[in-house]
């Protein structure tokens, strides 16, 4: 029954492609995507009628739903069968109100992924962001997981235009034979940030209204150069989020002027580097939505940028990277490492992170400082004792870690859990 809806809502998202003919602007890779997907509608939301996925819709069911707008019944046949007969209806009784442009996400897992996902929705651009070893444990070798994420541009469109990040070599070594826009902070791409820095402020503003943080870089763009701020926004994967996007807009013919206003209306989103304000006025960095290790690297050099006042301290709070494959013990072991050069106090949990705790103490690291915790949930009551007054608390792990729980218990608000955090509805409730 499960393939069966999956090839009908396929069949539905393709014959409404064909009715309607929005512009495709798809984003892949192995971190960023969900950001700079984002960041591409709201740069394009002035230009034309963009639909995003609300949820994380990025396989071959959450694509096809996007395409025909609708959301998931879950477990419900029932459900499943009004969402087949209205997409249907979609394309059958066509409507004047569809958008012209759709901003997707596509993310695979096996090999053919890729391919099965650019027959339903071939992109007009494609954005591919960069190469980590998450999803890797059906690939034999990083390589191969490189490639097949490129089949998003191999499946251009006719015209069609590749927007690759530049700073990963992986990325560009997979460019292609067509048109070819690169981004990123390196000398001579095509749209790169130049004098990025992160302005931070102190702790106790989190509470409050006003942005305690801000993330400053110029945005160059041939001869062109504009000052770009993003209030409240932390870190290089945000920025690069911030350039993909930039260089969509361009591509589009937008000037630069219009593309840093629409990048200034950018705000935080739940679970991604999300800052909030914690029990004792301590300052949370919630990250909790995903893992791998380019973006736990990312996190860490994000939490390396805060300087706690006196007697507060730099707090790691790690979950284990999933879908890592023979990866894992390694990557595991060199997150212990980097944080053990940027944290006072690490907590690590699940059972990978016992990899990360021998990694930190490998790097010098002194084991008193350094925390093992089979859940987050057990992770989370800890902290809840032992943070102190102006701590800075970073929170990451993969989906299955449940870092969010972390988040929890240590939000100064946990009534608007609903409103700020992930996974925060239906069977993730259910399974809390």
């Amino acid at each position: 029954m499960k393939y069966l809806i999956q090839s009908l809502l396929a069949f539905h998202a393709r014959m409404t492609l064909r009715r309607y003919r929005p512009t495709v602007v798809a984003v892949t890779g192995s971190v960023g995507k969900t950001s700079t997907r984002n960041a591409i509608a709201a740069v394009l939301d002035g230009r034309f009628v963009v639909r995003s996925p609300e949820e994380n819709y990025n396989n071959e069911f959450g694509v096809p739903l996007t395409i025909v707008g609708e959301k998931t019944a879950g477990s419900s046949i029932l459900g499943w069968l009004g969402i087949l007969a209205r997409a249907k209806a979609l394309w059958l009784l066509p409507r004047a109100k569809y958008p012209n442009l759709l901003a997707l996400e596509y993310g695979i897992d096996r090999p053919g992924d890729m391919d099965a996902l650019c027959k339903i929705a071939p992109p007009d651009v494609a954005v591919f962001t960069a190469v980590s070893p998450v999803h890797a444990e059906y690939f034999d070798s990083i390589e191969a997981l490189a490639h097949e994420k490129a089949g998003i541009v191999r499946h251009l469109k006719r015209g069609g235009v590749a927007i690759l990040n530049g700073d990963d070599p992986l990325v560009i070594a997979e460019r292609g034979d067509g048109t070819v826009v690169t981004y990123g902070f390196s000398e001579g791409l095509d749209v790169r940030a130049e004098n990025y820095h992160v302005e931070t402020h102190d702790v106790l503003r989190c509470q409050s209204d006003e942005p305690f943080c801000e993330i400053h870089f110029d945005l160059v763009v041939g001869d062109e150069r504009a000052e770009v701020s993003l209030p409240n926004l932390l870190g290089r994967g945000q920025a690069c989020a911030a350039l993909a996007a930039a260089a969509v807009g361009r591509h589009f013919g937008m000037p630069l002027s219009e593309i840093v206003a629409a990048l200034r209306t950018l705000q935080p989103q739940a679970g991604r580097m999300r800052p909030l304000p914690g029990i004792k006025e301590t300052l949370l960095l919630d990250d909790s939505y995903n893992a791998a290790p380019a973006s736990m690297a990312s996190a860490l050099e994000v939490l390396r940028f805060f300087s706690p006042d006196e007697n507060a301290r730099r707090i790691a709070v790690l979950g284990k990277m999933a879908e890592l494959g023979r990866y894992s013990e390694n990557e595991h072991r060199l997150l212990g490492m980097r944080a053990a050069e940027v944290a006072d106090i690490l907590v690590c949990v699940n059972e990978e992170g016992r990899d990360t705790r021998r990694g930190a103490i490998e790097a010098g690291m002194d084991e008193h400082n350094v925390e093992f915790f089979a859940t987050s949930v057990e992770a989370g009551r800890w902290l809840d004792f032992n943070v102190k007054k102006g701590d800075i608390v970073l929170v990451k792990g993969s989906q299955s870690a449940r870092m969010e729980k972390v988040v929890k218990d240590l939000m100064a608000e946990p009534l608007r859990a609903e409103e700020l955090l992930v996974r925060q509805y239906g069977a993730w409730v259910e399974a809390a």
